[in-house]
């Protein structure tokens, strides 16, 4: 009997291993059905499993349940749904003008552009172009509101509260307002002493 050649062996290799696999399938679906039809322990019901006999166990270390930590009191426990503690606009500071501004021109500004008309660099490349942040319906809209789309996006909009956290949200829902402001401002809003002074240069 001649031997098996190598070139022979590599080809044989790989349907080897196919029956192999193809064999133990049965037993793996065996045990992935023996999971699901697991028995259920009805509450405060005895258990053989562990030490102390009982089938209700306490929490391990290091869990935080829902009603505890940073996002206690939330609905559904994910970011961007926040316990009202996080939902409340923080005092708009110089500090937190300038902050809103870096995070809006990251996070908004492709879309938004940096004067929020709209004609970002992404709309500029085809992307749909978002309302400009000047509009009658986004400058009478709520500070909850604007938060609110920022955290959890609307339309094709993204939800950012992944990348984006709650006080930068609010920070950037500040500067929104600044940059509203700064597109509708007349001359009653500037300071007594800056009117005169723009009155005075006024050809």
């Amino acid at each position: 009997m001649r031997p098996i050649s190598r070139k022979h062996r590599a080809s044989i290799l790989p349907l080897l291993l196919g029956a192999v696999c193809l064999a133990t399938l049965p037993g793996c679906e065996k045990a992935a059905r023996n999971m699901y039809d697991q028995p259920k322990y009805r509450p405060l019901v005895a258990s053989s499993l562990w030490p102390d006999g009982q089938s209700a166990r306490p929490l391990s270390p290091g869990v935080v349940v829902h009603s505890a930590g940073t996002l206690a009191g939330a609905a559904s426990g994910r970011r961007g749904d926040e316990p009202r503690s996080l939902r409340s606009p923080p005092p708009v500071t110089l500090e937190t003008l300038r902050r809103g501004r870096e995070r809006y021109d990251i996070y908004c500004a492709p879309c938004h552009s940096v004067s929020g008309d709209g004609d970002g660099m992404v709309v500029r490349r085809g992307f749909p172009a978002p309302a400009s942040l000047s509009s009658p319906a986004l400058r009478s809209a709520s500070d909850a509101h604007l938060f609110d789309v920022i955290s959890n996006g609307y339309g094709v909009q993204y939800a950012f509260a992944d990348r984006i956290l709650p006080a930068d949200r609010w920070a950037i829902v500040g500067y929104l307002r600044a940059l509203q402001r700064s597109q509708h401002a007349s001359l009653d809003d500037v300071p007594p002493a800056e009117q005169r002074a723009l009155r005075a240069e006024r050809p």
